[in-house]
């Protein structure tokens, strides 16, 4: 059997936690957990394991670089950024030679990984699998820089925020392994955020739509980029906790989940700001330049409703990132004589409601409107797809909206 592993910043962040994870690779190499928890013996396991720098060392080091600008090199800042997955693979490696268990540690070149020349965001182009499958052929168990490859230039590049997940699930695709392993300091998928409703519950499975939804709406567990691989090479996750022998959560195709629950989760998104447009000119082709304008700034907009108005004119309302509203406001400067005024406030949230089996059951947005206004959370903007269901509302109310809307759903049951 082939797995691939990753472990995580917080798993990697001390000598202590290293060598745990060290003790749970061996622990991997002869025995796997089935369905319920137990172990059960298999022949010799294939071990692949991508690591993240140890925490914190990431963000030093990019401090290090806006020390002396703002705006480092960036192909320079690749190069130091990269360091600290390979201290992290080096001194895994390290860990388990020191165990008895054969080990070498790659970096990006040598495990193969192609990517494109975007330094800080890159994107895996191609895996050359041969150097890899040779040393799991000669016994090795192969620790791997996660977060980074090499361009066709031969230039050192990093994947961006979360891209240690992002190697290993395309290494676990390239590979076609049987099992793909994510670890963190948190020990599956839940309901919602425990920390704001102590009654949330982990999801034993998971789809890749539902997944993908609420990692779109703050889900930190695993970055949409991520699921978005394992949904197209079709690689079955196991978000699990390095700190626990709990099974996780399983993240698979929807055919997979036999019981497939109306909704699954509440998500809430904070880093949100709305942007209000009265008495633009009602004329075709102004969304289209207003929207094209915000796109050519790299500027993400996610709900948008607009409004007729009167005299010819209609009113428009969106979303952005709170964390780009400033870039938003230089760009829509331009855009001012279009409109008799533009309005921002960032003192909103996103909460979303998402299950596969909205599709096949009614009264499903009904319930959570009654909710909410029996708790007087009043509701200013509404979005829909397939599988969600988002609400804006003023951020004063994040908190308890979820709580209010957990109960109405009973995710705690």
């Amino acid at each position: 059997m082939l797995i691939v592993q990753k472990y995580g910043g917080t798993s990697m962040g001390s000598t202590e936690r290293i060598q745990n994870v060290a003790k749970r690779i061996e622990d991997s190499i002869h025995a796997i957990k089935n369905s319920d928890n137990k172990l059960k013996t298999k022949e010799k396991n294939k071990l692949v394991v991508v690591v993240s720098a140890m925490s914190g060392v990431t963000d030093e080091i990019l401090n290090y670089g806006k020390y002396f600008t703002p705006t480092p090199n960036e192909r320079d800042l690749d190069m130091a950024l990269s360091s600290g997955e390979q201290i992290s693979a080096a001194l895994l490696s390290i860990a388990l030679n020191a165990r008895g268990l054969k080990s070498i540690s790659l970096n990006g070149r040598q495990a193969g990984i192609k990517t494109d020349s975007n330094h800080t965001k890159a994107r895996i182009q191609h895996i050359d699998t041969n150097n890899i499958f040779r040393l799991l052929d000669e016994g090795y168990i192969v620790v791997v820089t996660g977060f980074q490859g090499l361009s066709s230039e031969g230039e050192i590049t990093t994947l961006g925020r979360g891209g240690s997940d992002l190697s290993a699930v395309a290494l676990a695709g390239a590979l076609k392994s049987d099992l793909c392993e994510i670890y963190s300091d948190v020990d599956g998928i839940y309901t919602t955020d425990p920390r704001i409703e102590s009654k949330a519950k982990k999801i034993d499975k998971i789809s890749y739509d539902e997944m993908l939804e609420l990692s779109s709406m703050g889900a930190k567990v695993l970055l949409t980029r991520s699921v978005e691989l394992a949904k197209k090479l079709n690689v079955p996750i196991y978000a699990k906790s390095s700190f626990s022998d709990d099974i996780g959560t399983l993240i698979t195709k929807e055919d997979e989940i036999m019981e497939k629950p109306i909704v699954s989760g509440i998500a809430l998104d904070k880093n949100q700001a709305r942007v209000s447009l009265s008495g633009i000119k009602d004329k075709p082709g102004i969304a289209a330049e207003l929207f094209g304008k915000l796109s050519d700034a790299n500027i993400n907009v996610d709900m948008i409703v607009q409004t007729i108005g009167r005299d010819s004119k209609t009113n428009l309302d969106f979303t952005v990132p709170q964390n780009e509203l400033e870039k938003a406001k230089i760009t829509l400067e331009e855009f001012n004589s279009n409109a008799d005024f533009i309005d921002y406030d960032n003192e909103v949230a996103i909460v979303s409601i998402v299950g596969v089996g909205m599709k096949s059951h009614s009264g499903v947005a009904t319930k959570a409107f009654q909710a909410m206004a029996k708790d007087n959370i009043n509701i200013r903007m509404i979005s829909t797809s397939e599988i969600k269901i988002s609400m804006l509302i003023d951020l004063k109310y994040a908190e308890l909206s979820v709580r209010v809307l957990h109960a109405a759903y009973e995710l705690d049951k």
